[in-house]
């Protein structure tokens, strides 16, 4: 199993505004737009581009995630939380955007939101 990005979620109430600051401002380009989440990527260089997303809520009705991992094998990480006796806050579902996921609490509190596309 292997993590393949981390993007940090904010909890905005406008993505517009955020669009203005970080597209505008800080010349972030737009790389996913579902109208609840935009995520705008660094343009400076950089493989992977530094992400950020701002989100009214977390999809599906869920709260916004403080981070979401994407991993290259969804059901490995399901078997490890079972095993470590975790159990999701949501999900597993396969989401009407094209991915797989789960969310769960680290050790700290924070929400993730642990998917795999396609």
């Amino acid at each position: 199993m292997g993590v393949k990005r981390i993007v940090a979620n904010v909890h905005a109430a406008d993505n517009a505004a955020a669009l203005a600051f970080y597209g505008g401002i800080l010349d972030m380009e737009v790389v996913m737009d579902h109208g609840w989440i935009v995520t705008l990527a660094g343009s400076g260089g950089g493989n992977p581009a530094p992400q950020l997303s701002f989100a009214t809520e977390g999809g599906n009705g869920t709260p916004v995630p403080d981070l979401s991992i994407e991993v290259d094998n969804l059901d490995d990480v399901l078997r490890r939380m079972a095993a470590a006796g975790l159990a999701p806050e949501y999900g597993p579902a396969v989401e009407p955007w094209g991915v797989r996921r789960f969310f769960i609490r680290d050790p700290f509190g924070r929400l993730l939101n642990i998917l795999q596309h396609g």
